[in-house]
């Protein structure tokens, strides 16, 4: 049973005494209840908010809260000696003859539409995991006891220019699925716009303040809007436009007109926890469910958004314009040992605007070696190289074995730096530019936007939280071209994506220069070019002979049960395992409908066990 927008808000006073709290500890009989037979009762299949539990049970509904009661509603009920959480996934079901049922215990508030239960189990399916913990997402974070009714006048929506995005999202908008290639400095709002003019929509950015900005503008233009998490009531109610990060793949929206994915290529719509759900794919799922159309926009897309719809680009002349200028720093010349600052680098750093200095190496140094004997710094008890922190001693990353800066083959005190972390570059850049260098990282230094500092060093989480700057200059960019990640392309691709939004288009002067010993590589002629179908090319060429998504579908088991589960799994034929490599093992089938089937009727052992389909970082 749908639930209607415009219905009053629910009846959430306290229950009368002898009412549903009373009811909840005492079993009620399905048939044979004094002058009550089993027809007139209200009987509800709930779900309970427990991942460990995945099973669903049928409870009777009080009297007094029958009229509260539809698919999507949000209850307490009593299980195994506790109260608990659930959802309502069925209504006024049949249960089997002669069984006792407990009563609900609590109504606590509205829930996700019914459409999303469907979807929770698909996703449960494709991704290895459970539906509560998927339903835990499409959920308020706080109890809604009711939603907003539409307004019943409303500003009309300011007009739209006639402009080439506009054009392009009206011809998307004519497809199922469409990918919708843009440059980085291109604005989407014009795409937005279209395709709000054919209902509410929902919008998934990589990131919350992108869906903030979009969202302000939107509501400027005389739409209504809702941002999630905060107004998830009136995305609830169904006649809001919907934007959100990763979690508005879930949004409680019943019925949006169309779908769109800014950014799909993004890491940041991948789920970290299991189920390791992708927003871009159940977005894509959800579409095919209501029949509205999908626009998946990026400045570089994935294959998997290459393989799903129909790609629409730019002209040549306006995407061109859309990237920035890129300076490229062959060093093949150069000797081994020269260090991260070529001459050009040099020139940059000493000029005049902002420089933004990228280096995906926290700490000191990385890699050290005994100025006495020469002897490369590893950990006496796993033999895996060390770092230096912060405070001068000697770090394993392996095993976490923490000793004095210190040689183990001579005793020497003297280590030579032979892989500079961002600590050590920035006191380099202090003493190369005569000038303060700020450091920021992810879990170092605040947001340099406002800080006045002309240059700034940090890893990749720099370009999230500087949104300004003349020149962003990588200083080891082969360290992401040759990244052991079968992704590590598109995820070099994706780092020059993000840099040329920090420095704007072509026309505002802005420049990234990109130091590397391979200037012919397909990332770095297609970031100078404006081609990225240079590397989903080339990609899809190597994916194929590799065998890794999404030319196959693979899924990385590990965990300490691990062991037992793959002992235990019958791999069906089509599906193969490889592996242990670090605790690891590799199951892969041609397709997922393969692949998730064997992954879901395989028995799980006891113990932490991890689940991880199609895992972007592998």
């Amino acid at each position: 049973m749908a639930a209607d927008p415009n219905q009053p808000s629910l009846s959430f006073d306290p229950p009368p005494v002898g009412g549903s709290d009373a009811s909840a500890q005492t079993p009620t009989p399905v048939a044979g209840a004094a002058g009550e037979s089993a027809v007139a009762q209200h009987v509800v299949r709930v779900r309970p908010d427990e991942p460990a539990i995945d099973k669903t049970f049928d409870y009777l509904v009080p009297p007094s809260m029958s009229d509260q009661i539809r698919v999507g509603t949000m209850v307490r009920i009593a299980l195994h000696g506790r109260r608990v959480g659930g959802w309502v996934v069925e209504d006024r079901v049949e249960p089997p003859p002669g069984v006792t049922l407990q009563s609900i215990a609590k109504v606590s508030g509205w829930g996700p539409p019914p459409e999303l239960f469907d979807l929770a189990d698909w996703a449960s399916w494709r991704w290895a995991g459970r539906p509560a913990a998927i339903l835990r997402t499409a959920s308020p974070p706080s109890i809604v006891r009711g939603l907003p009714r539409a307004p019943v006048r409303t500003l009309p929506p300011q007009p739209v220019a006639t402009d080439e995005v506009h054009e392009l999202a009206k011809e998307a908008l004519s497809c199922a699925v469409a990918t919708v290639r843009l440059a980085p400095a291109v604005d989407p709002y014009p795409l937005l716009l279209a395709a709000a003019a054919l209902g509410p929509i929902l919008v998934a950015a990589p990131v919350a303040s992108t869906a903030r900005h979009l969202g302000l503008r939107l509501r400027r233009a005389g739409l209504p809007v809702a941002l999630l998490p905060d107004d998830w009531s009136l995305a609830r109610a169904g006649w809001a436009n919907v934007l959100g990060s990763r979690s508005a793949a879930f949004a409680p929206i019943a019925s949006p007109a169309a779908i769109v994915v800014l950014d799909e290529h993004d890491e940041s719509f991948q789920q970290e926890q299991t189920p390791t759900w992708n927003a871009r794919d159940v977005l894509l799922e959800r579409a095919r469910r209501c029949g509205v159309p999908c626009l998946l926009v990026s400045p570089t897309p994935s294959l998997e958004a290459l393989n799903g719809g129909t790609l629409l680009t730019q002209s040549r002349t306006a995407e061109r314009a859309g990237w920035p200028m890129f300076d490229i720093v062959d060093r093949r010349d150069e000797p081994p040992g020269s260090g991260l600052f070529s001459e050009r680098f040099v020139q940059v750093l000493r000029g005049e605007g902002r420089v933004v200095c990228i280096l995906n190496r926290k700490g000191r140094s990385r890699l050290s070696s005994c100025v006495a004997c020469g002897e490369v710094a590893s950990c006496e008890n796993c033999s895996a190289a060390v770092i230096q922190g912060d405070d001068g001693t000697l770090v394993c990353l392996r095993c976490n074995t923490v000793r004095p800066l210190l040689c183990a083959k001579c005793g020497g005190t003297k280590m030579k730096n032979l892989r500079a972390g961002v600590n050590r570059v920035r006191e380099e850049l202090e003493a190369l530019a005569r000038e303060p260098v700020a450091e920021l990282t992810a879990e170092h230094g605040t947001d340099a936007g406002g800080t006045g500092t002309r240059i700034v060093v940090g890893t990749e989480a720099a370009l999230h939280r500087i949104h300004k700057a003349d020149v962003v200059a990588f200083l080891d960019f082969d360290q992401e071209l040759l990244a052991p990640r079968y992704r590590a392309a598109e995820e070099a691709l994706a780092l020059l994506v993000r840099a040329a939004r920090v420095v704007g288009p072509r026309a505002g002067g802005g420049r990234v220069l990109v130091q590397t010993r391979q200037p012919h590589h397909e990332v770095v002629q297609g970031a100078l070019l404006a081609e990225p179908s240079r590397v989903s090319d080339a990609e899809r060429e190597r994916r194929q002979l590799l065998g890794y998504p999404p030319a196959t579908a693979m899924a990385v088991v590990s965990g300490a049960s691990a062991p037992a589960w793959v002992e235990s799994f019958h791999a069906p034929m089509g599906v193969e395992v490889l592996g242990p490599s670090d605790g690891q093992w590799i199951v892969r089938a041609p397709t997922h409908e393969l692949l998730c089937d064997a992954l879901a009727e395989a028995p799980r052992p006891p113990g932490r066990l991890r689940i991880h389909v199609d895992p972007l970082r592998f």
